[in-house]
């Protein structure tokens, strides 16, 4: 059940291997890709191998992971990635290649791992954005997220203030329960309207 491999129209979503570092390379160093991820564009194929074992390869080691490569099916070549984390918060996060943007390809991949985690008990998923990439949010809402709260942080590591938009999908028929944990630990919390 470790990361299963997940088919859609366009795409295979499987898990990243050795043999796609210079396609990872490719996601992780573009700097506008990764403007609003918290991390910095990786310089050079070590900081690549480095990220690929951190964040891909030990959690293939566990026995529930959704870590995935987002591959294009006509060549299986990673053009971006899509996780959602096993700790508490469930976090739903993704980027892309700049020159597949605006394709729907991220939303088609999100909806694939939100079905994926659902059949596999999940009780929900969060995400959050940057208010200043409202691009995200549209993501998350045509993936089937609602939004619940803003909230602000002190971002690491790159250690600037960010308003945080957090929105969240329940699983278990649940639909008031909402994850309150960034709620809880921020000063500077509410709720927009727009």
């Amino acid at each position: 059940m470790n990361t299963p491999t997940i088919e859609t129209e366009r795409l295979i979503l499987r898990k990243f291997t050795e043999a796609d570092m210079e396609a990872l390379f490719l996601i992780l160093k573009d700097e506008e890709v990764n403007r609003f991820l918290p991390w910095y564009p990786v310089k050079d194929m070590a900081e690549t191998e480095k990220f690929f074992r951190e964040r891909y390869a030990a959690k293939y080691e566990q026995p529930q992971a959704y870590a995935y490569a987002v591959c294009l099916k006509s060549n299986d070549l990673p053009i971006g990635y899509i996780n959602v984390d096993m700790e508490e918060h469930h976090d739903f996060g993704y980027g892309l290649r700049r020159d597949h943007w605006r394709m729907g390809i991220a939303a088609e991949a999100g909806k694939a791992v939100a079905e994926q985690v659902k059949k596999d008990g999940l009780p929900y998923i969060t995400a959050t954005h940057d208010r200043n990439n409202p691009r995200s949010g549209n993501v998350m809402r045509r993936v089937g997220m609602k939004y619940r709260y803003s909230y602000k942080e002190q971002w690491q590591p790159k250690n600037f203030p960010v308003i945080f938009r957090m929105y969240q999908l329940n699983f278990d028929g649940n639909d008031n329960f909402v994850y309150k944990k960034y709620w809880d630990e921020s000063s500077e919390h509410f709720i927009e309207t727009f």
